[in-house]
């Protein structure tokens, strides 16, 4: 018996992790694949408070070492259900049927990709799904975003204050997203909008060095150079599993708020895939640590 099982070994799972052990109890981490979650596959990063500069890998592989050097398990085993038996909660792996008093949802989301050649070879390389995360290495360049929603909208914005140039491009003749935000764009000198149109191949080398995009009205080819590409199509929480356990908005996302409390006791939700504005490496580890203390505070009322 645990008293905390976590599922998920990215940044929220494995910050939980720390705090829970720390707070003195048992804590067992289950992950399907690798610990780390999206962020290992980051070259850089350095935007997290008190890191200059470290690679994704890096801080993955020290906020794992950190955490089992505590002495929180981590067992890598994909998690298949999650039971509610009251003051007992069942965890069952493809391996195993783990107990816990908590549980802690930190399972992620995954980034919708394109499905293009060279897209994940060149994730780092000029692909990127986080324009607040890399966009200030594009500083100066001519860079497009990809998408029609809020989020694409907003990474164009953001690019806008450094680029040389942002293409946006969206596959509808209008946008889904904010009309405020539209109109914010449309005032932008340097950002142009590409619709009716879908990225019909990644052009480069061994890196972006630009884009080609289909009219889908004309069905004409257009080549556009670029050193960045942002794709912002939406992203799929992976809750599947959880459907059953706890309320999911539309989306999939778990619903939980800031407090990172579930609709069922002792079922806490951490990270990417619980409902919430910004998905960020600092707002995933601030989720575990919440989730966590959370977590122990319910295990010692019992």
């Amino acid at each position: 018996m645990y008293d905390i099982i976590i599922v998920g070994a990215g940044t929220a799972g494995l910050s939980a992790a720390i705090y829970g052990v720390r707070a003195g109890k048992s804590v067992l981490v289950l992950e399907a694949n690798t610990y780390g979650g999206q962020i290992i596959n980051t070259p850089e990063i350095e935007n997290y408070p008190g890191i200059k500069n470290t690679s994704g890998f890096e801080f993955a592989t020290a906020l794992y070492e950190q955490a089992t050097g505590l002495g929180a398990q981590v067992e890598f085993e994909e998690v298949r259900s999650v039971e509610n038996h009251g003051n007992v909660k069942n965890v069952i792996t493809g391996k195993e049927t783990y107990e816990a008093r908590s549980v802690i949802l930190a399972a992620g989301a995954k980034n919708r990709h394109l499905g293009l050649p060279h897209e994940e070879e060149w994730l780092g390389k000029g692909i990127s799904y986080c324009a607040t995360c890399d966009g200030a290495f594009f500083k100066g360049k001519d860079t497009a975003v990809m998408g029609g929603g809020n989020t694409a909208l907003e990474d164009a914005l953001f690019l806008s204050n450094y680029c040389n140039k942002v293409y946006l491009i969206h596959r509808r003749d209008q946008f889904r997203g904010d009309s405020k935000s539209v109109a914010l764009l449309e005032e932008k000198e340097n950002v142009e909008f590409v619709l009716n149109a879908t990225i019909s191949a990644l052009l480069g080398t061994d890196h972006v060095e630009g884009v080609e995009v289909a009219d889908k009205i004309t069905g004409e080819h257009r080549s556009i150079p670029v050193d960045g590409l942002f794709i912002a199509i939406g992203q799929t929480p992976q809750n599947q599993v959880f459907s059953g356990l706890v309320a999911l908005d539309e989306s999939g996302y778990v619903i939980a708020g800031e407090d990172c409390k579930t609709n069922t006791a002792g079922i806490f939700a951490a990270g990417d895939g619980r409902t919430k504005t910004v998905r960020q490496l600092t707002t995933a580890a601030s989720d575990g640590a919440v989730a966590a203390l959370a977590a122990c505070a319910y295990c010692d009322s019992l």
